[in-house]
């Protein structure tokens, strides 16, 4: 599905990404982890379409699509969930989730995927009408979840999730994960709760310093002596 190969990135002169490759397959959700300025946010937003790449290919399904305009990139299947969430604060609930459906093919199904979502998490259905902005933490990261799913994509991006939430609602996010899996979208997932993030994914890289050190499945990675070192400080 999504194969990335011999990827740089970076901000003026510093460079963020370096020879990065990773590859996600249809059905698979699959962690990137590492310490914090590793450069993990960076490589969400290049595959999103939102940071133009120095160097290097981005393929969906085959075809490459790192020199296309960022929105092509949903064209293609792809949809984000960033890290803050980026909500538009002063509008619905559902005018944020209805936001998601711009794509001619997700607008056509736009009923069927808001079902879907409220079923996922019931509280959105329950706050349709309230402001984004007077939301808790959680119930805006279940928006922002919502929101990408209404784009139907078959590979969602999820860039540190759990951020500032309380476990009761990690525990609901991971199991939305799940969910979402099990109903065949596939997962490219950035998270800090390394554990937690190794446990739902069949695949795992390890990125330090913009490069990736080291891949292969989940279970390994986190039995590893050399991320429990680098990452946890064990």
């Amino acid at each position: 599905m999504l194969e990335v190969v011999g990827l740089d990135a970076g901000y003026g002169q510093a460079l963020a990404l370096e020879g990065v490759a990773l590859r996600v397959e249809s059905g698979e959700i699959v962690s990137v982890v590492g310490p914090n300025g590793a450069g993990k946010s960076t490589l969400v937003n290049v595959v999103a379409g939102l940071h133009r790449a120095r160097a290097g290919a981005i393929r969906m399904d085959g075809v490459d699509i790192g020199r296309m305009a960022g929105h092509r990139f949903c064209d293609r299947g792809i949809a984000i969930v960033p890290e803050g969430r980026r909500l538009f604060p002063r509008m619905s609930v559902r005018e944020n989730l209805d936001l998601g459906a711009y794509r001619r093919g997700a607008r056509a199904e736009r009923e069927a995927t808001l079902e879907w979502v409220h079923a996922l998490f019931p509280r959105l259905a329950e706050r349709g009408k309230q402001l984004a902005g007077s939301l808790s933490g959680g119930e805006q990261q279940m928006v922002a979840i919502g929101r990408a799913l209404m784009a139907r994509p078959r590979l969602l991006l999820l860039d540190e999730p759990s951020l500032g939430l309380a476990p009761v609602i990690v525990d609901e996010v991971f199991d939305v994960m799940r969910s979402i899996h099990d109903a065949g979208v596939s997962v490219l997932l950035v998270e800090q709760n390394i554990d937690r993030a190794l446990a739902i994914s069949s695949r795992a890289y390890l990125l330090l310093e913009g490069r990736v050190t080291m891949t292969g499945p989940a279970a390994e990675l986190r039995a590893s002596p050399e991320l429990r070192r680098t990452v946890l400080g064990l």
